[in-house]
């Protein structure tokens, strides 16, 4: 059964699939301004955020969402646009984390996982009989 959700960018109604929270002509326009903001940014680089924004005519928080989303790195060492690691705040190119705070937290996960893990028990597996 297909579900049916508003839009979070315009609010139309649309039929989810459980991909994207966007509709079609939304996810549509996003993925302009993505090609768009990906072209400026490699051909111009040491670009600041507030001027990418001013000429590419897309908004400041959309373009630092898709640094966070790991679908944008950042060129060049002297680039004026700066991401922050969420937990120590060292400069990053992409995404969320440094690559030490990201290998800190995997490592975290795998030990808390292999900690709790307890044997579930056994399974049973109900079988139908066909009707004829």
């Amino acid at each position: 059964m297909t579900e049916i959700r508003n839009c979070k960018e315009c609010g139309r109604i649309f039929q989810y699939t459980g991909v994207s929270k966007i509709c079609t002509r939304c996810q549509k326009k996003e993925d302009n301004d993505f090609n768009v903001v990906r072209e400026y940014i490699y051909e111009n680089q040491g670009a600041t955020l507030t001027e990418v924004s001013e000429e590419t005519g897309v908004d400041e928080d959309k373009i630092l969402r898709f640094l966070r989303e790991g679908r944008l790195e950042i060129v060049g060492e002297d680039s004026a646009l700066i991401l922050e690691c969420e937990r120590c705040g060292k400069g990053i190119r992409t995404g969320r984390f440094c690559d030490e705070c990201a290998h800190e937290l995997e490592k975290g996960l795998k030990e808390g996982l292999g900690k709790n893990r307890e044997p579930m028990g056994t399974m049973y597996r109900a079988h139908r009989k066909k009707r004829i």
